[in-house]
């Protein structure tokens, strides 16, 4: 998924233009045009879910105990030990977002009707696709290719706050190699391996400000790409037939982006004048677990749930560094917490080939209230899901899942790099559309 931002800049302090000539390409100086970079995407919730079109449809309720398709691999590779067949799956998730921001109060030199965005989150697709394959009755082998983590949001490049929010992407693909072994009738477990490629494009625009700038002018901009490894395990465990729990945990994944950073300050008043230097970022991609189960009620009806935790709180703050300055030329504080969601949902077995299916989540932002920011307006978010999978025939079905999910609206101050003080109020919706197809062996 990709992020693009753009707003503006003041300063607490009024400077003359004629004043700025005397600055040098100090690390203080640097640390003033990095933090205009929108390194907070990084920093709000961006974790995807949108793994598979029946999780869809059920709000990701019992996404670790449901052995319904091949994206299990995802989710608990532990239940491939369920399979009995080889099974492919493919899946496309499509958001259409609908994420607004309002200003509340701007500078002197702006106004707050000038930071009004209704539409900030481009919409984006998020493809997947999963193969899992029995090796004898206990051991059974996965592959995935899906995305944990990523973001978009985009202003314009002469948005009034441009230091604030401009353009921020980050995509991040996870490469899964799982194998699962079933340990007696009861229990199975699953090792798994991640190989993760993540690319990350930020800029920023100085936007309204009080040194005669064009708004337009390029104030920021760090492009890069970094992999890393992670693991997984799971484990599943059959209370009866039609009961099952599962538990699943997903390590940390370190990365530390590099490639190429720049702004179109003059070379005169300490800027780089579009010349490219060499820039870096440290991000963690937290850890995760689930724990799942899902109950046959009867011979049509099935009830399921989730508690997923995701360990942001290791996600304290952000250093970034370019060539030939030893000490970090921007540091922020984030102060993220551990954050929970909650998820319940159900299936109902119209006929032979219908199956049902709907949920509710609540899904809490691991953001710290002090440290709000309009690049990544998180919040607390609540989901309604509704789904149906149709079968073809004995080889293949099909499965479709849509999802509202409902955010808080969001009041906050911040003070951009120049130190003046801007006020924003955010609300943030989206709608989701997935579709899967499964084919089996």
């Amino acid at each position: 998924m990709r992020v693009k931002f753009l707003d503006g800049v003041e300063d607490r302090y009024p400077i003359n233009v004629n004043e700025i000539e005397s600055m040098k390409l100090t690390p203080s100086f640097l640390a003033l045009l990095i933090s205009a970079l929108p390194l907070n995407a990084f920093a709000a919730a961006f974790q995807l879910a949108e793994h598979s079109a029946t999780g869809v449809g059920r709000a990701f309720a019992g996404e670790a105990a449901i052995a319904d398709s091949a994206a299990v691999v995802a989710r608990n590779p532990a239940l491939m030990s369920s399979f009995k067949k080889v099974q492919f799956s493919v899946a496309g998730t499509f958001i259409l977002p609908d994420v607004s921001v309002t200003g509340d109060s701007a500078p002197p030199y702006s106004n707050s009707a000038a930071l009004d965005d209704n539409s900030i989150a481009p919409e984006a697709f998020i493809p997947a696709l999963y193969y899992v394959s029995p090796i004898n009755k206990r051991v059974a082998i996965g592959f995935g290719v899906f995305s944990n983590f990523g973001l978009a949001t985009e202003f314009a490049d002469d948005y009034a706050a441009g230091q604030l929010a401009g353009t921020s992407e980050i995509t991040t693909i996870n490469f899964n190699t799982s194998v699962s072994y079933k340990i007696n009738s009861d229990w199975s477990a699953a090792l798994g391996l991640n190989y993760i490629y993540a690319d990350a494009n930020v800029v920023r625009h100085f936007g309204d400000n009080p040194l005669g700038l064009p708004a337009q002018t390029l104030a920021a901009s760090l492009e890069g790409d970094d992999n890393g490894y992670g693991w997984n395990v799971g484990f599943a465990y059959e209370i009866d037939k039609g009961s099952r729990l599962g538990l699943y945990y997903r390590s940390k994944t370190m990365l530390n982006f590099e490639g190429d950073y720049t702004n179109q300050l003059p070379a005169a008043v300490g800027g780089l004048a579009s010349a490219v230097l060499p820039g870096s970022l440290e991000l963690e991609l937290p850890a995760t677990a689930e724990f799942s189960g899902v109950h046959l009620l009867d011979d049509k009806w099935t009830v399921n749930y989730s508690i997923v935790w995701t360990q942001w709180s290791s996600f304290q703050s952000l250093e970034a560094f370019v060539s030939s300055v030893d000490t970090p030329v921007f540091s922020k504080e984030e102060n993220f917490s551990n954050s929970f969601r909650y998820a319940l949902g159900g299936s109902y077995q119209l006929n032979k080939n219908i199956k049902l299916r709907a949920g509710f989540a609540c899904d809490a932002t691991p953001t710290d209230s002090n440290h709000l920011s309009i690049s990544i307006p998180d919040s607390n978010r609540k989901w309604l899901s509704t789904g149906a999978s149709y079968k073809v025939d004995n080889t293949s079905s099909v499965d479709m899942g849509l999802t509202f999910i409902k955010g808080q609206e969001r009041a906050f101050n911040e003070i951009d790099n120049l130190g003046s003080q801007w006020a924003f109020r955010s609300q943030g919706d989206a709608l989701i559309f997935s579709a899967q197809y499964n084919h089996t062996f």
